[in-house]
C-alpha cells in the first residue's frame, strides 16, 4: 500500500507570522492536532497543540495577542513522498517518534498528511503495533 492511498489530502500550511490564536482556531475547526509552517513556499516547521501549550501558554512571557507560529513551532520538517510504501513512512514516524508526517509529491509540494490515526485504519496489525510502540515510547 502507498502513502497516497492512506493520507489526508488537501492539507494547508500557514506562515510563521500567523498568530497562535488563529492556529488554535484552525486546529479546532478542522479537528486536527498540528499545522505545518511554511515560508517562501517551503515547509520550515510544525506547530502542534502540545507546542502551543508547552512553548506558549506555559512560558513566562506568554501573550496570546502577540505570540506567533514562529515563537512556538518545532523547527525543521520531516516528510515522506506520496509514492512511498506505507511501511517506509511508518518506519520513519517510528524512528522520529512522531505521530504525523507531511506528504510531498515529486515536485516537493505538500499534498497531504499521514497520521497515526490513518495508519491505524489501513496498516496491518503488526505494522500498526510496531508504529504505536515506537511513536508512543517515552522520550
Amino acid at each position: 500500500m502507498k502513502v497516497k492511498d492512506v493520507m489526508h489530502k488537501g492539507v494547508d500550511w500557514v506562515s510563521p507570522d500567523t498568530p497562535i490564536t488563529e492556529i488554535a482556531k484552525l486546529m479546532q475547526g478542522h479537528d486536527i492536532g498540528c499545522i505545518p509552517i511554511g515560508d517562501d513556499d517551503h515547509l520550515i516547521g510544525m506547530v502542534t497543540d502540545r507546542d502551543i501549550v508547552c512553548k506558549g501558554l506555559a512560558s513566562k512571557n506568554f501573550n496570546a495577542a502577540r505570540m506567533t507560529a514562529r515563537d512556538v513551532m518545532t523547527e525543521g520538517i520531516h516528510c515522506c513522498r506520496e509514492d512511498d510504501d506505507l511501511a517506509k513512512a511508518v518506519h520513519h514516524m517510528e524512528t522520529l517518534k512522531i505521530r504525523r508526517l507531511p506528504v510531498i509529491n515529486k515536485s516537493r509540494r505538500m499534498v497531504g498528511m499521514i497520521s497515526l490515526g490513518d495508519v491505524s485504519q489501513f496498516a496491518s496489525v503488526d505494522l500498526l503495533t510496531q508504529c504505536v510502540k515506537g511513536v508512543s515510547a517515552h522520550h
